[in-house]
């Protein structure tokens, strides 16, 4: 059976797995929005960056990338084995999981271990384009992160532009700086042919703050 899953943040431009086949395409009745906390990528626990999940919005799409997996070993790569408990554990199963150490070493951080803080997924249909009303895929897997925080202890919300700006500033994790994340983000749908009002308001907002920051130092 063929696995596809969608992709609307990092796996735009880096997938982390082997894949057959790679479309630019959207889904429907959702928005992409910066509410996800990361506590274990591009922020701390202690300082937070933001992340995107997807929000339900009717009438809004939202653009993204549907990677084809249909080797089995490849899906094996691309989802964790639920049975091994230190994988969901991020990387401290190294040196008591030898045998996983060149997996993952090769492929990237995969999927389970690096969507882990969403704690939902959706079967989706996609399209090629927003009037299409036939899907090109359907029953694609998509990644959400739930605005439930019982259930996801890391969403942040929505808040300002600048506040939300400031916070992606400032944050800094093991995979980068967090604003480096959204910049890579603007410039993947950039080069796609893909406008998200939502990601060129914030990088705008995080240029102008750090040009300020830049003035008023300099003077």
């Amino acid at each position: 059976m063929v696995l596809w899953v969608f992709g609307y943040g990092s796996l735009i431009w880096k997938a982390g797995f082997d894949y057959d086949d790679r479309q630019v395409c959207l889904i429907k009745g959702y928005r992409r929005v910066f509410y996800q906390g990361s506590t274990d990528h591009r922020g701390t626990p202690e300082y937070p960056g933001r992340t995107v999940t997807l929000e339900p919005a009717e009438g809004e799409i939202c653009w993204g990338v549907a990677y084809k997996v249909s080797k089995e070993e490849d899906k094996q790569i691309a989802l964790t084995c639920d049975s091994c408990p230190m994988l969901i554990d991020r990387c401290n199963y190294f040196p008591s999981c030898p045998s996983r150490l060149a997996f993952v070493m090769d492929q990237g951080l995969h999927l389970e271990v690096r969507e882990k803080q969403y704690d939902d997924k959706a079967y989706l249909d996609v399209y090629a384009e927003p009037m299409a009303t036939t899907p090109v895929i359907s029953g694609v897997m998509v990644y959400i992160a739930s605005p439930d925080k019982k259930l996801n202890r890391n969403y942040l919300g929505p808040a300002s532009v600048e506040e939300i700006a400031k916070q992606i500033i400032n944050a800094k994790g093991p995979s980068g700086p967090n604003r480096e994340y959204l910049f890579q983000l603007e410039q993947a749908l950039i080069q796609m042919g893909c406008e998200d009002k939502h990601i060129i308001d914030l990088a705008n907002e995080v240029r102008r703050i750090l040009l300020e920051e830049e003035v008023s130092t300099v003077s």
